[in-house]
C-alpha cells in the first residue's frame, strides 16, 4: 500500500515535522543515533538502512555502529550517547521511571534539546509503525 501517496496531507505533515527536528538546536548526531536505536527495537528494516548509512555519511564509524545494539555493554558511546539510548529504549517500550529518566536527561540537555529528542524518538517510532503495517514492501520503498 502506497500510504504516503494514499493520504498526502497527513502523511506529508509526518514528514515535515522530521524535517523540522533536523533543523533543531539538538545534536543532529544524536537525533539520528536514536532514530537508529528506534528503528532496531521496532524491527523496521528499511529504516534501520536508511539510518545506519545517514550515521556512516556523517562520520560515525561502522564499528560503532555495529555495537548499537549492545550499547549497555560498550564503551564505544559517551556519556551524552547512552543518556539518550537510555531515553530512546524507555520512550519506545514505554516502561521505565520517567521522572527518573527525565531528571537524568535534564542534566546533561537543555529543555529545548529534550523536547526535539523526545519528539523525534516519537515521530520515528510512528513512522516505523506506519511503514512495517501499511507498506507492502518496506525494503523497496
Amino acid at each position: 500500500m502506497n500510504y504516503q501517496e494514499i493520504s498526502k496531507e497527513t502523511i506529508g505533515y509526518l514528514y515535515k515535522s522530521h524535517q523540522s527536528i533536523r533543523k533543531s538546536a539538538a545534536d543532529l548526531m544524536l537525533i539520528k543515533l536514536a532514530e537508529l536505536y528506534v528503528s532496531q527495537l521496532n524491527g523496521c528494516a528499511y529504516c534501520c538502512s536508511f539510518h545506519s548509512a545517514e550515521l556512516r555519511e556523517a562520520g560515525m564509524d561502522q564499528s560503532i555502529i555495529d555495537q548499537l545494539p549492545g550499547w549497555k555493554h560498550s564503551d564505544a558511546f559517551d556519556h551524552r550517547q547512552k543518556s539518550v539510548l537510555q531515553w530512546t529504549e524507555s520512550i519506545t517500550r514505554m516502561h521505565g521511571d520517567f521522572k527518573e529518566l527525565r531528571s537524568r536527561m535534564e542534566a546533561s540537555f537543555s529543555e529545548k534539546e529534550l523536547v526535539d529528542l523526545t519528539a523525534s524518538i516519537s515521530l520515528m517510532n510512528t513512522l516505523n509503525r506506519l511503514r512495517i503495517t501499511l507498506s507492502d514492501t518496506p525494503e523497496k520503498n
